[in-house]
């Protein structure tokens, strides 16, 4: 299994980092991408992939909840350098958030933008955060729209709409512990998405699965969100593993 999207390197591990990725691999967790946030958490970053240099895999980008008004320009700059440096296998996480603060809603657009364009200039996927931001996000993909433009929608939580149009603009669903939760309400349409249009992914820290839901998550909890998918497209646990890993080791870029 491939976790699509886990924050290895957030200050909830600092105590177990080891354990934690150790436990993942036990399970059969072979690769990890991080996704980036902003500048204060990239050399924790960096150093955990240079640690894991065959297992774990840093994206770059700028987080929508980090884009504020006296910093984002500089932030972005510093995403750019890095993007100049070398290869990341995807930009990300970059997109949209009007949960906590909708009156940056102007800039995060133009950091979108810009990042969206990086990608399709160096053909790298991107990686979405949308949060009470769908009709924004999309709105955004059709200006932008590219042969070149693709990636994933991480963390989907949206409606069976919503999902076939991601799915139309050349972006695939990350589906996390949320297909576990009883209101999580993906769960109810998810199998008519194709299999080839998902990657798993737990978000850890972050949005634990059932029985841990509320509790610290970590990558070895991707079995129980593997094991959902089993239940809702009635196939084999080693299906949706080789199906997903697939979508995956093609999404993102080799490094």
């Amino acid at each position: 299994m491939i976790d699509t999207h886990t924050h290895l390197y957030a200050e909830e591990f600092d105590e177990d980092r080891k354990e934690t990725i150790q436990r993942a691999i036990e399970k059969g967790v072979t690769e990890f991408y991080l996704p980036a946030i902003d500048s204060e958490s990239h050399e924790k970053m960096l150093q955990l992939e240079a640690e894991y240099p065959n297992q774990i895999f840093s994206m770059m980008g700028l987080h929508p909840c980090y884009v504020k008004p006296e910093s984002w320009e500089k932030e972005l700059e510093i995403v750019k350098n890095y993007l100049d440096q070398r290869t990341f296998p995807a930009i990300g996480e970059i997109g949209i958030d009007l949960y906590w603060d909708k009156t940056t809603l102007d800039i995060q657009v133009k950091a979108f933008e810009q990042q969206i364009d990086w990608a399709i200039e160096k053909d790298l996927p991107i990686v979405i955060h949308t949060r009470e931001s769908f009709n924004e996000t999309f709105e955004v993909l059709e200006r932008k729209k590219h042969p070149k433009l693709r990636g994933i929608f991480h963390c989907f939580s949206g409606n069976l709409e919503q999902a076939k149009r991601a799915i139309d603009l050349n972006f695939v669903l990350g589906i996390g512990g949320v297909v576990t939760f009883k209101n999580g309400k993906i769960d109810q349409f998810l199998n008519e998405i194709p299999l080839d249009r998902i990657v798993l992914e737990t978000d850890s820290p972050y949005l634990a699965p059932v029985p841990y839901r509320g509790k610290r998550n970590e990558s070895s909890y991707l079995d129980l969100v593997a094991g959902k998918l089993v239940d809702i497209y009635k196939v084999d646990f080693s299906e949706i593993d080789r199906i997903t890993t697939e979508n995956a080791k093609k999404m993102f870029v080799h490094i």
